[in-house]
């Protein structure tokens, strides 16, 4: 499982003209399924994000997780994190997971982040969304969890 963080000021997820999703202060997560994720990729991608430390401390080092600054998670699922992009000119998108366990194990992450920490934002899987964000640094951090780490 694929989560590309973002440290945000203010970031959205607009749907047919309809914010589904917003947070001010906080992360911005793309979330990628990949063949042979689990809930165990998903739980342990939570626990890192939840816990992984991109927030500035007094001394302005990189040394807060999102609960020390009481940020918002706004998790956007993305299939296209987990292409194939090492041959040719267009991406292959067989890594990724077929689309309903995709669906399924992002809103298991939903789920379980709604559970474990608030705010949680999310945006619609297989929705057009449009995301907007202002970026915080910018900071920006590609976490990947493989199936082989959780066994």
């Amino acid at each position: 499982m694929i989560g590309l963080l973002q440290r945000v000021s203010v970031a959205q997820v607009v749907v047919d003209g309809e914010v589904i999703g917003a947070i001010n202060h906080g992360l911005l997560v793309l979330v990628g399924v990949e063949r042979g994720d689990t809930e165990a990729q998903a739980d342990r991608l939570l626990e890192r994000l939840l816990g992984y430390r991109v927030f500035a401390d007094t001394e302005g080092k990189m040394n807060l997780g999102l609960r020390d600054v009481n940020g918002g998670l706004l998790l956007v699922p993305q299939f296209t994190l987990a292409a194939d992009t090492q041959k040719g000119m267009r991406p292959s998108f067989t890594p990724a997971a077929p689309p309903a366990e995709g669906a399924r194990l992002f809103d298991y992450l939903a789920r379980q982040a709604r559970s474990r920490y608030s705010p949680v934002a999310t945006g619609r899987f297989g929705a057009d969304m449009k995301v907007t964000l202002t970026n915080d640094g910018p900071v920006t951090f590609m976490l990947r969890v493989e199936p082989s780490s959780c066994d």
